[in-house]
């Protein structure tokens, strides 16, 4: 990956690649999940924590066989195991259950048929079609190269025949190394059965190796991600270019125009409407609301009808009720913004409470925070807060009253009057406007 971070640490739709396997197997309900690691191991089992995973280390990167071995001690002898590979982050729940459903004392493997099989080990079938054995790419001749299905890695055999079978491999090959496929022509020696389960689509035991392929199985993702809300009725204005990295859901007539980022867990209600270029992550977006263009919103709960954006940002802990208006160039954090109330241009709210129908003039500011304390400001309903206001917190606005534009507010203002803060105007007669001198030639 030409990269320090570890290769199943980089990320497919947001989340890590080895993040994406250990889903699906917890899907199965496993007694346990040991994850073998080599390169960058300390980073590994810091960024995937979870009681139910056991990190095995191993030293020497001896080949595939030898990875596996390292885990033999912590596996239980009278179970089953699976085997996953931590750079193959498509696998589907669905395959992983036909796997495990082939139960008894037989080896099951997980094939493809691929158009072009090359870099994958090779089924080698007898002449009624049983599995005999995997040969490698660099150790397969000529007609062996020419078998299209294609080994995936992935295999669910008894722990105890998985034991006995690693004892027996050896490192005779082209790589030196402890191939974990040549356990097949063990089985077949002893002859336990082999079965095979196949995949169609080859996306799901797509690895990764590099960044190109990455950015590949990126983009094949997400076409398979936006397929899925096409289908459900989703309209996408180009399913090329919209990207999700997490658990989007969408209500019926969902609009999102293009190069939209859908992050973490995103809820869009009917008739819900994204304009181009927004990021939206861990948000809840009522119904009939409108997200303009070039919207930041992340951790908020939106109501129905409301019209955010274009440029605006609602950051963590803010809540706005139904048909609430924040504009342009707006920034709202660990806010309260209650039904009807505006916030249309050029303007800061954090920390703050805002009751029904408040009309927040441009250029407005909640002075939150002191240096060391962030502190609230409260305005109740149907307050006006004139243009080019500080608000300086804590203080509270009460019902019905009116801040002067230009206003610095510092203590309540009553219920139904105008309070304003100006220094008087004055203007000086004769007053010459400072000039540079003139350059010397």
């Amino acid at each position: 990956m030409n990269s320090a971070l570890p290769k199943v640490l980089h990320r497919l739709a947001g989340t890590p690649l080895l993040e994406h396997v250990i889903r699906a197997a917890r899907t199965l309900k496993p007694s346990k999940i040991c994850v073998i690691y080599g390169h960058g191991g300390d980073q590994v089992t810091k960024a995937l924590p979870g009681r139910d995973l056991c990190f095995v280390r191993q030293a020497k990167q001896l080949g595939t066989g030898h990875a596996v071995k390292q885990a033999l001690h912590h596996l239980d002898a009278n179970a089953d195991t699976l085997i996953l590979y931590g750079d193959v982050p498509l696998i589907t729940p669905a395959t992983l259950k036909k796997m495990v459903a082939r139960r008894k004392d037989r080896l099951t493997l997980l094939t493809a048929e691929f158009p072009n099989p090359t870099g994958y080990g090779r089924i080698i079938r007898d002449s009624i079609g049983a599995v005999v054995g995997i040969v490698e790419e660099k150790d397969a001749n000529a007609d062996q190269r020419k078998v299209q299905e294609g080994n995936t890695g992935l295999m669910y055999l008894p722990t105890q025949r998985l034991a006995k079978w690693l004892s027996r491999i050896t490192n005779k090959n082209a790589q030196r190394e402890y191939y974990l496929t040549d356990i097949v022509a063990l089985a077949v020696k002893d002859q336990v059965p082999i079965q095979t389960v196949t995949t169609d689509d080859l996306s799901e035991i797509q690895g990764i190796n590099d960044q190109r392929q990455l950015a590949e199985l990126e983009r094949l993702h997400q076409n398979n991600l936006a397929q899925q809300l096409l289908a459900q009725g989703t309209h996408l204005a180009d399913p090329r270019r919209f990207d999700q990295r997490g658990a989007l859901s969408c209500g019926r007539d969902v609009h999102i125009d293009v190069n939209c980022v859908f992050e973490g867990a995103v809820t869009l209600g009917e008739g819900v409407t994204i304009g181009a270029n927004c990021v939206i992550r861990n948000a809840t977006i009522g119904p009939n609301t409108k997200i303009a263009p070039f919207s930041f919103i992340d951790d908020v709960v939106i109501g129905a009808r409301c019209i955010v954006g274009p440029f605006a940002r609602l950051r963590p802990a803010t809540t706005l009720a139904d048909e609430v208006h924040i504009g342009n160039f707006v920034e709202v954090k660990a806010s309260i913004i209650g039904v009807g109330s505006k916030a249309n241009h050029l303007t800061y709210v954090g920390d703050t409470e805002i009751g029904r129908n408040v009309n927040v003039g441009a250029g407005t500011i909640t002075c939150n925070y002191d240096g060391a304390h962030k502190h609230k400001t409260v305005i109740e309903d149907d307050v006006f807060i004139g243009s080019d206001t500080q608000l300086v917190a804590p203080v509270t606005i009460r019902r019905g009253a009116t801040i002067g534009a230009g206003s610095t507010i510092t203590k309540e203002a009553p219920p139904d009057q105008l309070t304003l803060s100006r220094s008087r105007q004055i203007s000086i007669p004769n007053w010459k406007r400072p000039r540079k001198a003139a350059k010397s030639k």
